[in-house]
Parts: structure tokens; C-alpha cells; sequence
């Protein structure tokens, strides 16, 4: 799995905050940062949208698609199959709904991806946690 496009949406993610160890990060800690980084830019997004900033807004949502482009790209169909073709379906709707949210200035599309971004990260959380406490092998 190419991780390239997953570094470059973090880019993306990162010009506004500072992070340390971005570089030593391992792919599914990346993948972690990416999904906090989607969630943060909606939660900001939303903020500018509720005191009429449109073009924070928009850049704000910009930004999280940006981050949802790396997710897909990050994606790897022969090893994930049914998994990560649901993802990508599921990326792809996020996608659709930031657009509308920003094209109606209306915040229900934000929350409702706010929401399946939460479902997917603790799950991904969850492999985390489970995966360190399997014994070395």
C-alpha cells in the first residue's frame, strides 16, 4: 500500500496545527491522524459556517475533503476486498454530503459526517488497541 497521497492529505491537515512525529508515524497511526485532522476541519468548518464566514467555510471544508481523498487513496482493494470497497462507498457519500453542506450552508450534512467519521475512527482505534495486545509472535 502507497501511503504518498496519505503523507500529502496530511500535509494538507497539518499547515494549521502543529504535529510532532508525522514522519515516524506507522501507516495505521497516520490513518489515525488523517481522521482526526477530517474531524477537526468539519468541527472548524462548522464554527465559520454558523457566523457566516463563508470562505473559512469553504476552505475548512476543502480541506477535509482533501483529507478524505488520502483516506480513499489509501485504501487497498486487493488486500481490504469487500472492506475497503464499503469504505470507499462510504468515503464517497462523506464527500457528497461536505459538498452539499457547503454548497446550502447547511450544518446537518456536517454533523451526520462528523458522526460516521467517529464510527469508522473507533473502529480503526479499536484495531489499534487490540492489535497491541496481541502477543509477539
Amino acid at each position: 500500500m502507497s501511503f504518498a497521497n496519505v503523507r500529502s492529505a496530511l500535509n494538507e491537515y497539518s499547515q494549521n496545527a502543529v504535529h510532532t512525529g508525522i514522519e515516524s508515524a506507522s501507516p495505521h497511526r497516520l490513518i489515525q491522524m488523517l481522521m482526526e485532522g477530517a474531524l477537526a476541519k468539519i468541527a472548524v468548518a462548522k464554527g465559520h459556517m454558523e457566523r457566516g464566514q463563508i470562505r473559512d467555510k469553504g476552505q475548512q471544508i476543502g480541506c477535509a475533503l482533501s483529507i478524505i481523498e488520502g483516506l480513499k487513496a489509501s485504501l487497498d482493494h486487493e488486500k481490504g476486498g469487500e472492506i475497503a470497497r464499503n469504505l470507499e462507498d462510504l468515503y464517497i457519500y462523506m464527500e457528497r454530503r461536505l459538498i452539499e453542506a457547503n454548497r446550502d450552508n447547511n450544518t446537518a450534512p456536517l454533523d451526520e459526517v462528523t458522526d460516521l467519521f467517529k464510527q469508522i475512527k473507533e473502529a480503526w482505534d479499536a484495531i489499534s488497541e487490540h492489535a497491541s495486545q496481541e502477543p509477539a509472535a
